[in-house]
């Protein structure tokens, strides 16, 4: 790891705090109905979520080159290079990392899932990346999701420690995983693994308390912050619920104090 990688990972994890709080609006147009949904609008989206003051924002090439440039300087832009669907009727690497130097990004996002047939093409995917980052010094985040027989993203602490041992021995530079819904597991998984550990914000949970305690579970544990989608743009009140998340992340506010912000 050079300079420019140090660099470029220092803006992420930029806050005082040490953690990131990081908002992802690139969900590919193979998770369903573009119509409908917090994504439906997707400059709308953006704008609601940059109200909230991420510390990132991880969404498609394409949409950055459209979307960004109001937005520039107010948060580290990551783009998206794994594109694929539960079925994996699409698997694509969309982006590389001369892309995301392109788009002014502090680094490459590569998502991919793991088990089943289709596992070693994903997991070059990652390895590919890495090399070519090597030579620009653009940092790879890893979004790792483990799948069941019937492609269906688990969370178990197996399979969540599976993830993260992928991101470590493909050499990226951040792994983003969900959370398994165990801190005693977590903070082993987290403990045992060298590379900086963030989790993703699904599941979508029952409630918006519980979303943010699964947070604040997973920061005691030992991850480095959190990257929010679904339990993000999909809330009533978008850039309420990213204070929220925020104060979590950022303060140290408990999952109760942060979930009546949206009630005061």
């Amino acid at each position: 790891m050079g300079l420019g990688t140090d660099v470029r990972l220092a803006r992420l994890f930029s806050h005082s705090s040490g953690n990131l709080f990081g908002a992802a609006v690139d969900h590919f147009v193979g998770y369903g109905d573009v119509r409908k949904g917090g994504l439906a609008d997707l400059p709308g989206a953006l704008g609601k979520i940059m109200a909230a003051g991420p510390d990132s924002v991880t969404i498609q090439t394409g949409a950055a080159l459209r979307m960004w440039a109001p937005y520039a300087g107010q948060a580290a832009l990551i783009v998206q290079g794994g594109v694929f669907t539960a079925d994996d009727r699409i698997q694509h690497l969309a982006s590389t990392p001369e892309d995301a130097v392109r788009a002014g990004a502090d680094a490459l996002a590569v998502a991919i899932p793991v088990r089943g047939d289709s596992e070693g093409t994903y997991i070059a995917w990652l390895t590919e990346s890495v090399r070519a980052a090597a030579k620009l010094e653009v940092p790879i985040v890893a979004h790792v999701y483990p799948r069941n027989a019937d492609k269906q993203i688990i969370f178990t602490p197996e399979e969540i420690a599976y993830a993260v041992r992928i991101g470590l021995e493909t050499g990226v530079d951040v792994i983003k995983v969900g959370y398994p819904g165990d801190e005693v597991a977590f903070t082993e998984i987290v403990r045992t693994c060298p590379t900086p550990i963030v989790m993703a914000g699904g599941p979508k949970t029952g409630t918006f308390e519980e979303a943010l305690e699964q947070i604040s579970q997973g920061l005691r544990a030992g991850a480095k912050g959190a990257v929010l989608g679904r339990n993000l743009w999909g809330a009533t009140d978008v850039t309420a619920a990213g204070n929220a998340f925020k104060a979590v992340i950022h303060d140290g506010l408990t999952a109760k104090a942060a979930a009546k912000m949206l009630e005061d």
